[in-house]
């Protein structure tokens, strides 16, 4: 009996000693946890929409199609400096192309055709939200050398949605083209002479506001123009509407 309850001992301990291993074995194996799935967050910028009216307010100046760009800092000209070759295109020519090609611009756009006397026209320009966010408008008077109307730097960072500005423009004179006023360098309707010329003939070449048409009636007899394409400030009022 003591033999047998000696071997019953026994193999008590024998079966409890493997239970432990068991369990131990168990508490050491590896935890697979389940891969956590961490889904990207894109953020979409906030974009601006702003519709600009543009309304041609002179008698007989056709005004070219309206140069609309966004900008942070540097505005594509500004009043007494030294024009670019862009904006030297645009208000000897009409043409845009160039001066759009602004390289610190953030967007750029143009109107679709020329403005007459007594006319609007609409243009709309998207961009992305900036902390400081500026519009600079151009469009240059046909019937004249080198004279263009427009706002260097209007600051629409706070204008909310629905909100609008409005402003007039003055005339400018580019300096890039003495105002002769003859019908080889007119480009507008008055005389369709030679748009844009790369050579700088005006002795002042930088910006400066544009003194006024001297017509072939006021005595410039070699003038092209008459009274009825001088004009009185402002030519042209915008009028800015953030939409977006």
């Amino acid at each position: 009996m003591s033999s047998a309850n000696n071997l019953k001992k026994s193999l008590l301990v024998l079966a409890f000693a493997t239970t432990l291993a068991a369990c131990s074995d168990n508490d050491n194996d590896p935890v697979v946890e389940e891969p956590v799935v961490v889904e990207r967050i894109v953020v979409e910028p906030v974009i601006s929409e702003f519709t600009i009216t543009f309304s041609n307010l002179t008698a007989g100046q056709p005004l070219s199609p309206l140069s609309v760009i966004a900008f942070e800092d540097e505005a594509p000209w500004s009043f007494g400096t030294t024009a670019s070759v862009g904006l030297e295109m645009l208000a000897e020519s009409g043409a845009n192309e160039e001066y759009l090609s602004y390289e610190s611009a953030l967007a750029a756009v143009s109107a679709e055709g020329a403005i007459d006397p007594g006319e609007t026209t609409t243009v709309i320009i998207t961009v992305e939200e900036q902390e400081t966010l500026n519009l600079s408008f151009a469009a240059m008077l046909g019937n004249t050398n080198d004279a263009f109307t427009g706002l260097s730097s209007l600051d629409v960072s706070t204008l909310a949605v629905g909100g609008s500005l409005s402003r007039t423009t003055t005339a400018y004179d580019a300096g890039t083209e003495a105002n002769t006023e003859t019908a080889e360098t007119v480009p507008g309707p008055a005389a369709s002479g030679e748009g844009f010329n790369e050579i700088r003939d005006d002795t002042v070449d930088i910006i400066t506001m544009h003194p006024g048409i001297v017509s072939n009636q006021d005595g410039l007899s070699t003038s092209a123009l008459g009274v009825e394409h001088k004009f009185d400030n402002p030519v042209s009022k915008i009028v800015i509407t953030r939409t977006q």
